[in-house]
């Protein structure tokens, strides 16, 4: 192709949102100096270029997606999103001298804003995407709940009754997904279809229908190629319809016209031609042939010029040429040929001399598809309509974020005039010379150098900037794939160390403080990172914090607290430490069991989101599918590291055993009631004790369990009984090994301890060997008594659970080494069951019996319920 010259004019400015327009949908229509244009709002400017000033503006009930103008008609038609196809009666440049100017219409708007009358909607449809008007049809596309359905009309004309009867014609095409939405206001299509009318020679002149306005006139071969022998013979406009799928259909007008006199199969009427496998973003037609004595100057394909080449482009880039030519056997076949483009395609023209401009969100190109055709030769006849270049190499213009492009009328001598609006909401005119030729610089003028050098300058920042959002980008990606391939290799490696050392570990600890003067339970979480591999940014410790919905019912969730930790840099070997808080609540009390769970967190959407975004700040708002769309729900992977139970037994404190210089500050007692202190006060000196205090313990003795395991069991299960230590004293360390005090009772060898509970209140744990008989025949088997007694019902449930929890995992253990039990009396185990079956019943009785009772009789009916609860408790039954 020849090089190259373009000059770019600014015209004006519009009102633009926040990150630049969005494509596919404004539009821009040039007839002579009048510009229409619309930037994807509710609004279509009209711009007259001579004055360089703005002459009208009118405002539509929701967004423009399309314009079409009949100049000759007078008659202007705006698609409206969700209502429909409105009809205006313009009359280019009338207006222009009676505005004042303006050199940027950024701010107010210099003429007034005409709101359009509802009455002007010709077609009201919700569902309504495209349209194309004729000199006499409207032929409207609407998506449908499972197919496309075209339908026709005759053109409303503006001044009069816009409202049209039912359509003259129908069919329905491919079937289509359409978006969700609410029904009365539709969800916009990501992808609007494309429209485009051809016209055989032989057919009516199209007024106002060159190319830029919707419609072309094909050469005659190249049209009988395309749609048959019965378009030809009645000289019929087709319409072309490229839809989001893919799909590039056509169908007969006048065919489609006779329809509902003549119905017949619907399919017949429609024609695929082509499936360009992404949506449709243009279709035009051009003329690719260029005679000796057009060689010299370039014109339009106007009257008399029809095209002999068929064009539609595809989003991400793929091109469809389709000629006429002739095979070596003599018979005249279309010749189809793809091309790869760069992408996406936001919008695209046909010019003069069979070239087409096309923008991409990095920069406005020109391929020429007259390349390849050869000239007229009267010795070769079938050599005369020329073929398709083999393939397309772009030619760049240097100008970026172009969103609609027009090319006008008003073309300068040599070479080709565009009208372009770009996603700053600037319309720009660009004048491009491809035959221009190098001169020599001594008959260069100085203003002509002048410009060429702020034009060689701009470019030049342009590209600076350009490469430095390019290499900002490359960097970003490369620290992505980086820290991606680092993730991948933690995460196997976190998977596949199912047993044995993992190679990132979280080990909690709990101990207590004292924080503002008050005693408060804390956890200490331990990650330690054993392998080779480092964990960088984007990684997060998650720490929650599960406590017991009730300690009635210690088996429900209860409410959650989640902590985040940002690792930042935890490389081989290093280790990082986290304290928490675990109690008290804001009530003052103790939630046990609390569990913590330990998890790694890599965030996607962090790491990688970043990268994913677009590497030039201009192509933001050109991109249909936002990246980080495509990551997973969750945002990111999760590995679990580990998860611990903190249970009474680990929380209770021994004052008793504390050296007196280490003791620590005093331990809160149970909070005192209300009434007893008031009892107390009023109580004479010297007088025995009365009221509630003194009822609660004559009446309420503390509460206890018990838990009985076999004493070979244990010696099996513990390690220190092993080592001479006596079986109760190893008991007791076993159950109290994760507490800060193991220590001092495994140096003092006891069997029994008082303890003290988060809340203040004494537990008392007392472990003794008993011999249980009557259970096996074999004679009495040796057991050990774990007896748990404490004032709070509350505080024994809660051991007497953190006691059974380590019983069962021992229990467990064993079984999975092949442990066998004793025999058994099978008959006594039944009397067991048999007797907590009539104690569970007493229990339901007198439960019931205390929801009716008066409070004189109630007393002795919760006297005994505490009874059988206390039996409860002791099942006589022994862990084997």
């Amino acid at each position: 192709m020849a090089d190259a010259a373009r000059r770019v004019s600014y015209l004006a400015g519009f009102s633009c949102p926040l990150g630049g327009l969005a494509a596919g949908k404004p539009r821009v229509l040039c007839h002579e100096a009048e510009v229409f244009l619309s930037t994807g709002s509710e609004f279509v400017y009209v711009y007259d270029q001579e004055g360089g000033l703005l002459t009208a503006v009118y405002q539509f009930p929701d967004q423009v997606w399309h314009l079409q103008l009949l100049a000759r008609r007078g008659a202007l038609y705006v698609l409206c999103a969700r209502k429909g196809v409105y009809c205006l009666s313009v009359e280019p440049g009338s207006s222009a001298a009676s505005r004042a100017g303006e050199d940027s219409l950024g701010g107010e708007l210099p003429c007034p804003v005409v709101p359009v009358d509802p009455a002007a909607c010709a077609v009201p449809d919700v569902a309504l995407c495209a349209f194309a008007v004729l000199d006499d049809l409207l032929v409207t596309l609407v998506q449908g709940p499972a197919q496309w359905k075209m339908q026709l009309f005759e053109r409303p004309h503006p001044g009069e009754d816009p409202q049209l009867g039912g359509p003259i014609g129908e069919v329905e095409l491919s079937t289509c997904n359409p978006p969700a939405g609410v029904p009365e206001k539709p969800a916009a299509p990501r992808f609007l279809p494309v429209l485009c009318c051809m016209f055989p020679p032989g057919a009516r002149d199209p007024h106002g229908h060159s190319q830029g306005h919707g419609g072309f006139v094909l050469k005659e071969a190249l049209f009988g190629l395309l749609f048959g022998a019965d378009a030809t013979l009645l000289e019929s406009p087709v319409i072309l319809c490229g839809l989001p799928d893919g799909q590039l259909c056509c169908v007969v007008l006048k065919a489609l016209a006779t329809s509902r006199s003549a119905p017949g199969d619907p399919k017949a009427l429609v024609k695929i031609l082509h499936h360009l496998e992404e949506p449709a973003v243009f279709i035009g037609a051009l003329k690719t042939e260029r005679p000796a004595e057009e060689a010299a100057e370039e014109v339009l394909p106007e009257e008399g010029q029809h095209s002999d080449c068929l064009v539609a482009l595809g989003h991400q880039g793929r091109a469809l040429a389709i000629k006429a030519s002739w095979n070596e056997s003599g018979s005249l076949v279309p010749e189809l040929r793809e091309y790869w483009l760069p992408g996406p395609m936001l919008c695209a023209a046909c010019g003069a001399g069979g070239r087409v401009y096309l923008s991409t969100p990095l920069d406005l190109c020109v391929v020429d598809l007259a390349q390849g055709s050869a000239p007229s030769d009267p010795q070769q006849p079938h050599r005369d309509l020329g073929s398709l270049p083999l393939e397309l190499c772009p030619t760049s213009l240097s100008i970026c974020s172009v969103l609609t492009l027009s090319v006008s009328s008003r073309t300068p001598a040599g070479g080709t005039e565009l009208l372009a609006l770009t996603a700053k909401g600037r319309l720009v005119s660009c004048s491009v010379d491809l035959n221009s030729k190098k001169t020599d610089s001594a008959r260069v003028s100085v203003a002509n150098a002048g410009q060429r050098i702020k034009e060689l300058l701009s470019g030049i920042g342009d590209i600076s900037e350009r490469v430095s959002f390019l290499k900002k980008a490359v960097d970003q990606r490369n620290k992505a794939l980086t820290s991606l391939n680092e993730a991948m290799n933690v995460s196997c490696a976190l998977l596949s160390s199912r047993e044995g050392p993992r190679p990132v570990s979280c080990t909690t600890t709990t101990a207590w403080s004292r924080v503002q003067l008050q005693d408060v339970l804390m956890a200490t979480c331990l990650l330690e990172n054993s392998s080779c591999f480092s964990l960088e940014r984007g990684w997060t410790l998650c720490v929650q914090v599960l406590a017991s919905a009730s300690a009635l019912d210690l088996g429900a969730a209860g409410p959650a607290v989640t902590y985040t930790i940002p690792v930042d840099s935890l490389g081989p070997g290093s280790r990082r430490e986290v304290t928490l808080p675990l109690g008290p609540s804001e009530s003052g009390e103790f939630e046990l069991p609390v569990t913590v769970s330990c998890t790694l967190f890599y965030s996607l959407r962090e790491v990688v989101g970043g990268a994913l975004a677009p590497a030039d700040p201009l192509e933001a708002p050109f991109l249909e599918e936002q990246p980080l769309d495509l990551l997973p729900e969750q945002e990111g992977i999760c590995l679990p590291l580990s998860k611990h139970t903190v249970d009474m037994l680990q929380c209770l404190r021994f004052p008793s055993l504390v050296a007196a210089h280490t003791q620590a500050p005093r331990l809160p007692g149970p909070a005192h009631d209300p009434v007893d202190a008031f009892l107390e006060t009023c109580q004479p000196p010297g007088s025995q004790p009365s009221g509630p205090a003194s009822l609660r313990a004559k009446y309420l003795p503390p509460s206890s369990a018990s838990v009985r395991v076999s004493a070979e069991l244990l010696r099996a299960a513990l390690e220190a009984a092993r080592s001479g230590v006596p079986l109760c004293s190893a008991t007791l360390q076993w159950l109290l090994a994760e507490n800060p005090a193991v220590d001092i009772i495994r140096a003092r060898a006891l069997s029994s301890i008082q303890g003290v509970a988060p809340d203040g209140t004494d537990i008392h744990l007392v472990i003794s060997e008993v011999a249980v008989t009557d259970l096996s025949p074999a004679g009495p088997i040796q057991a050990v008594d774990i007896q748990v007694e404490s004032p709070s019902l509350a505080d024994m449930c809660r051991a007497h659970h953190a006691i059974v929890g380590r019983m069962q995992a021992m229990v467990t253990k064993q079984a999975a080494q092949g442990a066998s039990a004793p025999d058994l009396r099978l008959q006594y185990l039944r009397q067991i069951h048999t007797n907590h079956e009539a104690l569970l019943r007493e229990v339901q009785a007198l439960r019931d019996r205390l929801c009716t009772e008066d409070e004189a009789s109630s007393c002795a009916t919760a006297q005994r319920l505490l009874q059988v609860y206390k039996q409860l408790r002791n099942p006589s039954l022994v862990l084997l």
